[in-house]
């Protein structure tokens, strides 16, 4: 008995019905859900490609984890020596940075220096992004500098230009001249070695330095603002557990995510708009199978009252349509899904649709994942139910 419905159901899919204009909203309909299926997992698997584009960015931007004091800017490392030797730590370096005013040539703007130690002027993964001079922070005993592309571009800075760099800080220990505020800046001056590019957000403020530059021009002598750390791969968490705990309430141990939270947030919440976007769209699409259905359902009463005499009840009559109304739906997204998931495999494979402009990957960066499908099969399946529930509530 229980599969009887699914039997008539089946056959009143497949069957030619008395007025034609029923078959053609079936097909809109079972067409709509996999034209919207099909566009979730593409839209879906575009921006998960930009996301990993993005972590990409961050990961060499940012270390596994990030040592900074709980309150206060800086602190002296002296006391977390210890640290190197920590199990699954494969690199630890110091960091000083602030916010400062740059001055080049009669233009001038304020940029986030950030001071590195030799470890990070031999290993920073920043270097990686350079994409103008060479990553070189000392040219005799003159300090040099990388600056970010958005900073070179508003400054009109080149590498090849001998104009020197000077940057400016407000004095911390002395009190500001008001005859001669330029008196109470701290100053220093630099040259240029390379032009980087990681993002839009860093590239606009980013200058890196000697972290002994830095020390100079805040008045400092040992102190940092934080010590960034590498791991084994694998182990961040385990690690920032386990220092998180030795260090205290005194400093705090963020991971990537945290160093980063508002950007991630920000790249979930876009996701999220865009699959409630597209599901309210299948939604709209979807009112075609409620239509399609709901005249089926008047144009076999002359049925329903056969298999009434032959026992049938309302329960069974109405699971008859029930299912016949959310087979349309199932069958426009499977042939979405098989399409949307080729249509990713081949953008992957081929790059059929490339980028426009110049950007850092010659076509749309695409990456499947199975939670988007399942999420798409959740929510495409869902509707259809609902427009399959609805016109058989009365029968």
């Amino acid at each position: 008995m229980t599969s009887l419905p699914f039997r008539i159901a089946l056959r009143y899919l497949f069957s030619r019905k008395s007025y034609n204009v029923i078959n053609m909203i079936s097909g809109i309909g079972a067409a709509g859900m996999a034209v919207g299926t099909a566009a979730l997992i593409v839209i879906l698997s575009v921006f998960n490609g930009f996301d990993s584009l993005v972590n990409q960015s961050l990961t060499d931007a940012n270390p596994d984890l990030l040592v900074k004091p709980a309150q206060g800017k800086v602190f002296r490392p002296d006391s977390l020596e210890w640290l190197v030797e920590a199990p699954s730590v494969v690199r630890l370096s110091s960091v000083l940075s602030d916010q400062a005013f740059l001055s080049c040539d009669g233009k001038q703007g304020l940029v986030l220096v950030k001071g590195i130690d030799e470890a990070g002027e031999e290993e920073s993964p920043l270097q990686n992004h350079l994409i103008d001079g060479v990553w070189t922070f000392h040219r005799g005993e003159r300090p040099m500098a990388v600056a970010g592309a958005g900073v070179a571009a508003q400054l009109g800075l080149n590498p090849r230009f001998l104009a020197p760099l000077e940057l400016h800080y407000p004095s911390r220990t002395e009190a500001v001249s008001l005859a001669n505020p330029a008196a109470s800046l701290h100053s220093v001056k630099l040259g240029l070695s390379g032009v980087l590019s990681v993002s839009s957000e860093l590239d606009a403020k980013l200058l890196v330095v000697p972290i002994g530059t830095v020390r100079e021009l805040l008045a400092y002598e040992s102190e940092v603002s934080a010590l960034e750390i590498w791991t084994v791969p694998g182990s961040a968490d385990a690690v920032q557990k386990d220092l998180q705990s030795r260090l205290g309430p005194s400093f705090r141990v963020l991971n990537r995510y945290q160093q980063n939270a508002s950007v991630y947030k920000m790249m979930r919440y876009e996701k999220l708009a865009v699959y409630a976007i597209l599901i309210f769209v299948v939604l709209i699409i979807a009112f075609n199978i409620y239509s399609s259905l709901r005249m089926l359902v008047i144009e076999k009463e002359y049925d329903m009252a056969t298999l009434r005499s032959l026992g049938a009840t309302d329960s069974l009559l109405r699971r008859i349509f029930r299912l016949e109304g959310w087979l349309v739906s199932l069958l426009g997204m499977a042939a979405g899904l098989v399409a949307g998931v080729a249509l990713v495999l081949l953008q992957q494979k081929f790059g059929l649709v490339p980028m426009p402009g110049n950007f850092i990957v010659d076509a749309y960066p695409v990456v499947l994942r199975a939670s988007d499908i399942l999420w798409t099969v959740a929510g495409v399946a869902l509707i259809g139910y609902l427009m399959a529930l609805l016109p058989t509530r009365k029968i």
